[in-house]
C-alpha cells in the first residue's frame, strides 16, 4: 500500500442526529395538517439470494435510516410525536449465528452508539405497539405481515413518506460533513483515474482503480453504479458496461462517487486519454466549463432551479454557434428547442443518502423537452446539496432525428457537425451547498480545468 493511503477525511464525531431529524419530520406533519401520532418504520429485511446460502447485498431503507441512523437490518422503530421519543427495535442474540458471526451490536452498544431514547429487541415489536393508541404513520409496502396496530384507531400510510422526502432536501451539519467526507474520498479516487488513465487498457482497469481508492480511504460503498465511458460512448448518459478497450479513443469521461455511511458523492469528468485535448475536445470542454461556471455564480438561497438550467441552454447556444456547429437567431433556436439535441438532461438533482436524492418535483410528462429530465424544479433552499452537471453530447441517436426535422436542421450545420461526433460528450459535474448568497463547491479540489487535465494526465507515471 502507497504511503500517501490513509482513512481519507475523518467523518463527523458524535451521533447521527435521528432525534433532530425526528423532530423535524413532525413538526412538517404538523405545519401540512398532520395531527399527533405514532412514527413506525422498518429497516431492509435480511434477503437470500436466490438458489443460495448467502445474503443478498444489503442497502439500508433510507426512510428508516433518517429517522434513526442505524445501519441494522431487520430492526424497527418508533417514534411517539407527543412526548417525542424515539425507540429502536433491533434483533436480539441469535446463539447459532453468533457461532458463525460474532456477537452482533447488543441493547447497550445501540444505545450508545445511536441517538435514540428507548432500545428493545425486536421480539417485543407488537407488545411496544400495543402500548400507543391514535393515529399510526407508516409507509405503504414497508409493514411486516406479522406486525399489528390492533392497538391505533387509524392508520395513515402516505403521510411519512412525503414528510421525510421534504425534510431530506435541507441538510443538518452532521449530514453535510458526511456528504464531505464522500467528496473528498472521491476526489482522491478521481484523481488516481486520471493518473492511471494514459497506461490503462480496459475501462474496467479504471473502475477498479476508482473502488479501491474509495475503499483504502474509508469509503467501502459506492454511491452508484460508476460510469466509466471512453470515446463516443461518453454520449450514453448513463453507460453501464465499463468493459471497453481504451485504444484508439480520444476521451474518457468518468462519472463516479464514493458512499460514507449512507451519504453520496457525486462527480463527472473529462479528459483526454493520452494527456492532450484535440482542438474539438478542447471548444466542447471549456464550453461546458463555461456553462458550469455561469450557472455556479447563479446558485444561491432563493434561486429557481429552471432559470438556472436556462442558463445553461443559452450558454451552450451560444457556444455552438460560435463553433458554428448551430446557425440561426439565438433566441429562435432558444425557443424551438434545439440545444436538447446536443444537452438532453436536466442540469442536476439534490443530493444526499441517495444520489437523485427526494424532494425534487420533477415532472418528466412536461410537454417542454428543455425541462421534461429536470430533476430538481422550484426555488433551492438553505442548505440543500444540489448538482451542477451541464454537459455537450454528441449522440447520434438523439441528433439524428434533429437532422430529419425541419423545425431544427435549419439550425444545425451537419458539415462541421460532422467533425464532433468522436468528441463523444462531455460533462463536467460537482457538488455544492446552497448558502444564503452563493454556494460552496464540496469537490472543488477534483482538478477541471483544461490546464491541470492535461497536465495530470501527460506527466503521469507508471
Amino acid at each position: 500500500m502507497k504511503d500517501h493511503i490513509h482513512d481519507g477525511p475523518s467523518k463527523p464525531n458524535g451521533k447521527y442526529p435521528a432525534k433532530q431529524h425526528a423532530k423535524q419530520v413532525k413538526d412538517y406533519i404538523l405545519r401540512n395538517g398532520g395531527t399527533e401520532g405514532v412514527i413506525y418504520l422498518e429497516a431492509q429485511k435480511t434477503r437470500m439470494l436466490e438458489d443460495n446460502d448467502s445474503a443478498a447485498p444489503f442497502r439500508q431503507r433510507r426512510y428508516f435510516f433518517y429517522l434513526s441512523g442505524c445501519e441494522l437490518p431487520d430492526s424497527f422503530l418508533t417514534y411517539d410525536m407527543k412526548e417525542e421519543k424515539l425507540t429502536l427495535l433491533i434483533p436480539p442474540v441469535d446463539p447459532e449465528e453468533v457461532v458463525w458471526s460474532g456477537f452482533p451490536v447488543m441493547v447497550q452498544d445501540a444505545f450508545a452508539k445511536y441517538d435514540v431514547d428507548d432500545v428493545k429487541t425486536t421480539p417485543g415489536l407488537n407488545s411496544h405497539l400495543a402500548t400507543y393508541s391514535g393515529k399510526v404513520y407508516a409507509i405503504e409496502n414497508q409493514v411486516s405481515d406479522q406486525t399489528t396496530f390492533l392497538s391505533f384507531s387509524s392508520t395513515d400510510f402516505t403521510t411519512i413518506k412525503t414528510a421525510i422526502e421534504e425534510c431530506r432536501v435541507v441538510k443538518t451539519d452532521y449530514e453535510l460533513e458526511l456528504m464531505k467526507h464522500a467528496a473528498e474520498v472521491s476526489v482522491e479516487a478521481h484523481i488516481e483515474v486520471m493518473k492511471a488513465v494514459k497506461f490503462a487498457h480496459n475501462e474496467q482497469d479504471l473502475e477498479a482503480i476508482f473502488i479501491k481508492s474509495c475503499i483504502e480511504r474509508g469509503c467501502r460503498e459506492q454511491a452508484y453504479h460508476q460510469i466509466i465511458a471512453s470515446g463516443k460512448a461518453a454520449a450514453t448518459l448513463h453507460y453501464v458496461h465499463n468493459d471497453k478497450p481504451l485504444g484508439g479513443k480520444l476521451n474518457l469521461l468518468i462519472d463516479a462517487g464514493a458512499e460514507s455511511s449512507c451519504y453520496a458523492a457525486d462527480i463527472t469528468r473529462c479528459y483526454p486519454i493520452k494527456g492532450k485535448f484535440t482542438p474539438e475536445s478542447k471548444s466542447i470542454y471549456n464550453l461546458v466549463l463555461r456553462m458550469q461556471e455561469e450557472c455556479m455564480a447563479m446558485i444561491k438561497e432563493g434561486v429557481l432551479w429552471e432559470d438556472v438550467h436556462v442558463r445553461a441552454h443559452r450558454v451552450a447556444i451560444d457556444g455552438l454557434l460560435q463553433l458554428k456547429i448551430l446557425v440561426g437567431d439565438t433566441d429562435e433556436i432558444f425557443e424551438a428547442r434545439t440545444s436538447v439535441a446536443f444537452f438532453p438532461h436536466g442540469l442536476g438533482h439534490y443530493l444526499g443518502m441517495d444520489t437523485h436524492d427526494t424532494g425534487g418535483h420533477a415532472n418528466y410528462n412536461d410537454p417542454d423537452p428543455m425541462f421534461r429530465y429536470l430533476r430538481t424544479r422550484g426555488e433551492l433552499p438553505y442548505h440543500s446539496m444540489i448538482t451542477v452537471e451541464p454537459g455537450i453530447y454528441f449522440c447520434e441517436f438523439i441528433i439524428k432525428p434533429y437532422l430529419h426535422d425541419d423545425k431544427h436542421s435549419k439550425f444545425i450545420n451537419t458539415d462541421v457537425l460532422e467533425d464532433y461526433w468522436e468528441v463523444g460528450g462531455v460533462r463536467i459535474e460537482d457538488d455544492v451547498l446552497v448558502t444564503r448568497d452563493g454556494c460552496d463547491n464540496l469537490t472543488a479540489n477534483c482538478p477541471k480545468t483544461v490546464e491541470e487535465l492535461e497536465r495530470i494526465v501527460s506527466l503521469a507515471r507508471e
